[in-house]
């Protein structure tokens, strides 16, 4: 048994399975050539029918299934599989979307011109022969190809214990490529050939997505190539579609459009309306319509993540040399087509010696006849048979048998003078080619240029350009490509569940509204942070505990307005006695090293303690998480700002005072460090900071600050004086029993809406310019209808401002207008963080 399957292994893998490296064939391709050629059905000679090449092929050289041999020529001649087709068709030969051929009896095939240079000189023993499955007939072990069939057109095939998977190359590249190598005599590396061969080339079409995979493929023999579609965005109407006029290779275009539909209807691709198949003889067009609230370019990139639209085709090169499996590089498949056409043009040469050398001796012998002529007529004419003239001649003149032959069997028109003229002639011409022909056997150098020589003709006729284009610089596909960079409204409950909400969800009422419900919460849950942020930013978020975590605002789930979330402990590692108490948005934290050397994290804890530390301390993710703040005992984290180091700081504790004094005054220091004193608070035990802002621009900014009940204000940022930090500050509110005690202080401007929930979930949109700027020591206007449920304000948030009941894509674009402003959002409620100057507006 062992030998058995042994035997029926090797000749899998010699007689079916695997390419020959010199031709590039398997044995059933090589038959089907050979017999097509055999059966005289060249490029240039009516097509016959397929059936006809079929049993030539299995009733001569193939002694296998009819569809084998059938299905093996009608892929030479898909121009979707072939780079280079090799059989030239008529008749239904499939289609890219999978479609059987018609059968063997309806369509037609011939020779292509590019597979007769594979079959030149096969006649003039280039290549050797063996006796067929029946001894009766010879076939080639190899053709004698002028084309490096293996590297142009690929193969693969599925043996016993390995595998082949070549993919096609550009005939040019390949053939310029092999001219280097000639050139240099073998003596050129890789990399050096890598300058004509840059990539593989597909029929398809397609793009190359990243050079790492096909550099390791042309050094090693293996290696993994991404391939992409061909798309681009069209508007139409106003209406984007997507549309695809390449896919990679042995994508099926059918499979792929019905699978894009399935993911539609799963809805595990969100924003397609519509797949249509548009392609004709002109070419491929799918066209993928895309819904009019959604991002092309983000559809476009789950196309490529999520379906054959970005495929990979693993090169795996494998084929036999001497008749044994080998792994090749590009330098040895070029080095072995190279080492074949020298064999097969000293063979054809010797051949050609041989029949020259033949030539001449009877041309000799024919000009000497020619010049004894009356003698030879005589000698002819007094034999009694032919056999005595040829004797008697070889006698008379010293003659070869094969000369005198040439001699009686000479026709009397060649006696005249304008033939005898002629054979002196074409004896000259031969001389010449012997001349030659001995040149070419004796230095290698000449036969190196023969043939180039041969390869620039090939070059000449059938070279073209490129098809699949190369993307050298690629990575992975970012997860940031999956998502549209829309601004969104981050809620986090007090029991610590997340969401994200689009902000075009939320519309501004007027001021004193009784709110929209804003969060489904449970009975004992309720709303306590809300902010914005991008879909791209990077989140740090603080906990109580002084812990610095980060998220990406895609990674958070989407909710709708009243949507309950995730618990934030599902997304990170965060203990389960701590929480969140701030978030700094960062557009881009791990790339922009400038922009992380130039701007502070300011934090400040409910004890009144503040900390200054530089934002690239911050800026190398860990999935656990780090030490932020070191904490003094009984202390929490509340607070954290992002500064530029040149603004004010303002902090306000929960009986109405506050705090103003310049960042300068507290200086940097590391990521572990504790902090000094920023405020000094009251000796009242239930006293602490509720919050603190950072000025950017003390003319545009006003301070607002909200209490329980509801009430709040607008002052001016000159109403606080300016003092050193660890103050005890001045009055901001007056806090009485109706107030309430102070629940946030914010720095808003006339751009700004507020958003106020309370903590039986209502929310309220309102307009800055609703509240009057008034005395920083008054007790403020009713901002929120708390009516006579036993409620209090949890939550203050300031978002962008945008006009009443537009459409969403006009707010869009008003958000856009507005982010100019670029201020980052922080802390408790959501305090600001405004340090994302003109550096974060180029970058967003």
């Amino acid at each position: 048994m062992k030998s058995a399957y042994i035997d029926y292994s090797m000749s899998v893998i010699v007689s079916r399975a695997l390419p020959d490296v010199r031709d590039g064939f398997k044995p059933v391709h090589r038959r089907i050539l050979f017999g097509m050629n055999e059966l005289g059905n060249t490029s240039d000679k009516p097509y016959k029918k397929s059936a006809r090449i079929v049993g030539e092929v299995l009733g001569k050289y193939h002694p296998h299934g009819d569809s084998s041999v059938y299905f093996a020529m009608v892929r030479m001649a898909q121009t979707w599989s072939m780079r280079y087709t090799l059989v030239d068709g008529q008749g239904n030969f499939g289609s890219v979307d999978g479609d059987s051929p018609a059968a063997m009896r309806y369509t037609e095939a011939r020779l292509s011109k590019l597979a007769e240079e594979m079959l030149r000189d096969i006649d003039k023993d280039t290549v050797d022969f063996q006796l067929n499955f029946d001894d009766t007939l010879k076939e080639p072990t190899v053709l004698p190809t002028r084309i490096p069939n293996l590297l142009v057109n690929g193969g693969s095939g599925i043996a016993v214990g390995m595998a082949t998977n070549m993919p096609t190359h550009n005939l040019t590249e390949v053939l310029n490529g092999c001219i280097a190598y000639i050139d240099a005599r073998g003596d050129i590396d890789i990399e050096g050939l890598m300058q004509y061969i840059k990539a593989p080339d597909f029929p398809t079409g397609a793009t190359i997505y990243g050079y790492a995979g096909v550099k390791e493929a042309f050094e090693t023999g293996r290696g993994r190539i991404i391939l992409r579609g061909k798309a681009e965005i069209e508007v139409e109407n106003n209406h984007e579609k997507i549309v695809i006029t390449e896919i990679p290779y042995l994508v099926n275009k059918a499979e792929l459009i019905k699978y894009i539909a399935d993911l539609v209807n799963d809805k595990r691709i969100e924003g397609i309306s519509n797949v249509n198949d548009e392609s004709d003889r002109n070419g491929m067009r799918i066209v993928v319509d895309v819904k009019r609230d959604a991002n092309s370019g983000v559809v476009l990139n789950k196309l490529y993540k999520l379906t054959a639209l970005q495929s990979s085709f693993s090169v795996n090169n494998i084929a036999l040399v001497n008749g044994r499996p080998r792994q090749l590089n590009l330098k040895d498949m070029i080095k072995a087509f190279i080492e074949h056409r020298h064999e097969v043009v000293i063979r054809r040469t010797r051949f050609e010696l041989k029949k020259a050398e033949e030539r001449a001796h009877i041309l000799e012998g024919l000009i000497i006849a020619s010049d004894n002529i009356d003698e030879v007529i005589a000698i002819i004419k007094s034999s009694k048979s032919p056999n005595e003239a040829i004797e008697r001649l070889m006698e008379r003149f010293s003659l070869s048998d094969v000369q005198s032959r040439a001699i009686v069997e000479m026709r009397l028109r060649q006696l005249t003078g304008l033939e005898q003229d002629k054979l002196r002639a074409e004896y000259e011409e031969i001389e010449k080619l012997i001349a030659r022909l001995k040149e070419i056997l004796e230095n290698e150098d000449v036969r190196m240029d023969v043939i180039k020589g041969e390869l620039e003709e090939v070059k000449e006729k059938f070279g073209d350009e490129r098809k699949t284009d190369i993307v050298y610089a690629s990575e992975e596909l970012n997860p940031e490509d999956f998502y549209a960079d829309d601004e969104m409204i981050i809620t986090i409950s007090h029991m610590g569940y997340i969401k994200r909400t689009p902000l075009s969800e939320f519309r501004a009422q007027g001021r004193g509204g009784v709110g929209a419900k804003g969060s489904v919460t449970r009975d004992e849950d309720f709303v306590e942070y809300i902010y914005p942020a991008s879909m791209h930013a990077t989140l740090l978020i603080f906990t109580a505990k002084g812990k610095c975590y980060w998220l990406k605002v895609y990674e958070i789930p989407e909710g709708a307005k009243n949507a309950k979330g995730r618990a934030i402990q599902n997304l990170l590692n965060i203990e389960p006695d701590d929480k969140v108490n701030a978030f700094i948005r960062v557009k881009k934290l791990t790339t922009d090293t400038e922009f992380i050397n130039s701007h502070y994290l300011l934090f400040c804890t409910k004890k009144g303690v503040i900390k200054k530390t530089l934002l690239e301390a911050y800026s190398r993710p860990r999935q656990n998480g780090v030490n932020a703040i070191t904490l003094r005992e009984d202390d929490g984290l509340i607070e954290v700002c992002m500064t530029n180091g040149n603004n004010e700081v303002l902090i306000a504790n929960r009986n109405g005072r506050a705090i103003r004094f310049h960042e300068s005054a507290v200086r940097v220091m590391g990521r572990t460090a504790s902090g000094v004193r920023g405020m000094t608070l009251d000796d009242d035990p239930s006293d602490e900071v509720v919050g603190m802002v950072c000025i950017k621009d003390k003319e545009a900014d006003t301070v607002l600050v909200v209490s329980e009940q509801g009430y709040g204000k607008r002052s001016v940022v000159e109403d606080y004086r300016m003092t050193n930090r660890g103050g005890k500050g001045v009055k901001t509110l007056n806090i009485t029993e109706k107030t309430g005690k102070l629940v946030a202080i914010k720095n808003v401007t006339v751009e700004n809406d507020i958003m106020i929930i309370n903590k039986s979930g209502i929310a309220i949109r309102m307009k800055v310019t609703d509240l009057n700027v008034i005395g920083r020591a008054t007790q403020g206007v009713r901002l929120i209808n708390l009516g006579k449920r036993n409620d209090e304000i949890a939550s203050v948030c300031k978002v962008l401002s945008e006009p009443e009941e537009q459409e969403v894509d006009e707010e869009n674009a008003e958000l856009d207008a507005q982010n100019e402003n670029n201020e980052e959002l922080t802390g408790f409620g959501g305090s600001e963080d405004i340090a994302n100057d003109t550096e974060e507006t180029t970058n967003e």
